[in-house]
């Protein structure tokens, strides 16, 4: 092999060592931030919703917004989008999937920033292990605190639409189901379901610790929230427990509100217990977790 040949192929795995590697999983990739289960609920089960953030001023272009507004979905399921009125926004359920939603959702946001007033983030860059996270962005004191909508009229904030775009956002309210915040626990939201109702609760604790306290509160009967609801199972989003109860349809969220209290309480005697799960408990367990599903 000639010289000129060697240091052409040294010179290329220079150049490979020098690349951002993969982006590592996070199995959690909320974590740390505040509102940690509502990022979870904005990215997996809430249909209509927004929050506020407050961005570290380092990361922010000269002119641009230093609060964004994250949604569930934008139009046409775009990343980002800059306003005409210089208005940020970033959807949670659309844009890249790297294994890191953090790292993704903090490429749109800067996309975002980036993009001229007046347009949309249509793609953006994949991720890779150098690129910042939102734990990066957004400052110690921002809070995280979730509007749920009826629809996607936050979309266009009063502005008048006429024909294919009034349309569009008709369709798009179509499909929104009737969802109610609750107050009894941070990340518990009601939702109508056709002719059933239920409540889905993102719960902050470890998913295993969690598992194992939903098995002890299910063989000693006490998974329900009263009269007739049962406890249907639980699904694992971004790292997080988010049991589904299912519920009498002709009541609404306001009637559960003191029965998910008493519940949150004798979930938090489970969680603390240090006792071995018993034969009961250990069949409970086996059953939630037969039932259970993974999102993304």
């Amino acid at each position: 092999m000639g010289k000129a040949s060697r240091r052409q192929r040294g010179t290329e795995r220079g150049t490979a060592r020098s690349r951002p590697g993969p982006v590592p999983f996070e199995r959690r990739p909320f974590e740390g931030l505040a509102g940690e289960t509502d990022w979870v609920a904005m990215r997996e089960i809430l249909p209509a919703a927004t929050a506020t953030v407050s961005l570290r001023p380092e990361h922010v272009p000269d002119g641009a917004p230093t609060e964004v507004t994250v949604a569930t979905v934008l139009p046409m399921a775009w990343p980002g989008l800059h306003r005409a009125d210089g208005t940020v926004f970033v959807g949670t359920q659309s844009g890249n999937a790297s294994g890191d939603a953090s790292r993704d959702l903090a490429g749109q946001v800067l996309a975002a920033l980036a993009a001229e007033p007046g347009n949309p983030v249509v793609t953006t860059a994949p991720a890779t292990a150098d690129s910042p996270r939102l734990q990066d962005l957004l400052t110690d004191d921002t809070t995280f605190e979730v509007t749920v909508h009826e629809g996607f009229d936050f979309w266009v904030e009063g502005q008048e639409l006429e024909g294919d775009a009034a349309a569009s956002l008709e369709r798009a309210n179509e499909t929104v189901v009737p969802t109610t915040k609750m107050a009894a626990l941070p990340s518990a939201y009601w939702v109508r379901i056709g002719d059933r109702a239920h409540i889905r609760l993102v719960l902050p604790d470890d998913e295993d610790a969690a598992t194992d306290a939903l098995a002890r509160l299910h063989a000693s009967g006490d998974d329900t929230l009263g009269g007739d609801t049962r406890l249907l199972g639980a699904f694992r989003a971004c790292g997080l427990l988010v049991p589904v109860w299912d519920l009498d349809p002709e009541l609404g969220a306001a009637d559960y509100e003191d029965e998910l209290t008493a519940w949150s309480t004798r979930y938090a005697a489970a969680l603390a217990s240090t006792e071995s799960l018993s034969a009961d408990e250990r069949r409970a367990r086996s059953g939630l977790l037969s039932r259970q599903v993974t999102l993304r």
